[in-house]
């Protein structure tokens, strides 16, 4: 398809799910929940942060080998049909043969902040997982051929009075790849949503009113939007039974983002917690006040890569360590900003002469017990002098604190939050904390702004 008849399909959709213009809400924030904070129904007590953290890096670590195995797939083959809607038949995770698929290790959970919403009427309370690596916003829904076990009772579509079918010759419907969709026996459009490897999930697309009770104590309340109504998961990582499902702020036309563009300006942001914070994060769609400063803003633009469409792509020129600079030798798109991993990911080339500066720049011996994941630790913190480090984005210089580079162990032990990839470069959410990000997706750009996000 062509890119401009894309755009257009894009953003007529968009228009056909905005409400009447005399109701445009000027904004609204919600919490984000950390995940490994006492206020997440995740919480382990029986932990310490310590192995909180070290859980947190693996996850990160299984998402890079995700992007990585979703890129390679994307750009060599499409991905199969999805399965008859009477009776699902995914692979499952055991009959795979493919290497790319084997390299993804199983980990407990899916990604490091929750949201709550509500979700028809009467309004049901779901929890899903926040994710701007994903379009598509999905729940567990009754009747269930095959799905993950959740503590809530799954989402009943019969028992809502405002929800809707999606037809397969829908607009919303023909918004989803072709090589995804299907046509149900009464004509209901039929999605398939793949994570890499054989994690999927399957269901029936359909609409229906979605609720967020507001910090400001207004409900934002946005009649027939679009999710997925899951029948089928299959997944090669563990979704927690609190999770009901997963909501997608990507920059496709399907996700939760672009859906309420017409009422929110087409901007969200959010603002994420140092881990130690027992605040929780907020999330902020249209022009709700902002905390931040004016000054110290800075903007870059984002792009899309066909072979990764459910992400946002910055173009990273280069990273100051001290007063050395290492530069990337790359444009366009090199670098996804995601909001579910915690470790920053640089490609070998650039990490090899990035963690060079940092070692030159910090003149002391690496710690040789360095725990798994993490590549670049010292000990004894306090004896030393910390570099700046500026990540140089296109248009705009993210100066980071020792806090968004390190992570702090036990044992006096330090360690850097940058590691290797053997696929993108992807820039984690710890190199977020305390930054006001928002994304624009009418003018196709990102903003950092420095911000205290624990009394945000």
């Amino acid at each position: 398809m062509h890119p401009f008849v894309l755009t257009t399909l894009i953003f007529s959709f968009c228009s056909v799910l905005s409400v009447d213009a005399s109701k445009t809400l000027m904004g609204f924030s919600i919490d984000l929940i950390p995940r490994h904070s006492p206020m997440s129904p995740l919480y382990n007590s029986e932990m310490t942060q310590t192995e909180l953290v070290k859980s947190a890096a693996m996850r990160s670590i299984a998402r890079s080998k995700l992007l990585d195995f979703i890129g390679q797939n994307e750009s060599s083959s499409p991905l199969p049909s999805p399965p008859s809607p009477s009776l699902p038949s995914p692979p499952s995770s055991s009959s795979s043969s493919s290497s790319a698929e084997s390299a993804i290790t199983p980990v407990p959970d899916h990604g490091e902040y929750l949201m709550r919403f509500s979700l028809g009427t009467p309004q049901v309370e779901r929890l899903a997982i926040f994710d701007t690596g994903s379009d598509l916003s999905w729940v567990q829904c009754s009747p269930c051929e095959t799905c993950y076990p959740q503590d809530a009772p799954l989402y009943d579509p019969t028992q809502s009075s405002t929800y809707m079918e999606v037809a397969c010759d829908s607009q919303a419907c023909t918004l989803i790849p072709q090589n995804k969709r299907d046509c149900g026996n009464s004509r209901q459009c039929i999605y398939l949503q793949q994570y890499g490897g054989s994690s999927i999930t399957i269901g029936r697309l359909g609409s229906d009113t979605v609720n967020f009770g507001s910090t400001t104590g207004q409900a934002a309340t946005f009649p027939e939007s679009v999710f997925g109504c899951a029948f089928y998961s299959n997944f090669t990582f563990e979704i927690s039974s609190k999770a009901n499902g997963i909501v997608g702020l990507g920059p496709g036309p399907l996700s939760l983002a672009s859906q309420l563009g017409e009422q929110t300006g087409h901007k969200f942001s959010y603002c994420m917690v140092p881990f130690s914070s027992t605040s929780s994060g907020k999330l902020k769609f249209g022009s709700y006040p902002s905390q931040s400063p004016t000054n110290g803003v800075v903007s870059t633009p984002f792009v899309i890569n066909p072979s990764l469409p459910s992400y946002y792509l910055l173009n990273l020129e280069g990273i100051t360590v001290g007063q050395k600079k290492v530069l990337t030798g790359q444009s366009g798109g090199n670098i996804i900003i995601d909001s579910v991993p915690i470790l920053t990911h640089l490609e070998q080339r650039i990490y090899v002469d990035f963690i060079s500066s940092v070692k030159e720049a910090f003149n002391v011996e690496a710690a040789e017990d360095a725990p798994n994941p993490f590549e670049f630790c010292v000990r004894n913190p306090s004896s030393m002098n910390f570099p700046e480090f500026v990540f140089h984005f296109t248009g705009a210089d993210v100066v980071l604190n020792p806090n968004n580079m390190f992570i702090a162990l036990d044992n006096n032990l330090i360690c850097m939050t940058v590691v290797p990839t053997t696929g993108i470069s992807i820039f984690g959410n710890w190199a977020q904390i305390n930054f006001e990000v928002e994304y624009d997706l009418a003018a196709r750009k990102v903003s950092f702004a420095p911000t205290n996000c624990s009394i945000y």
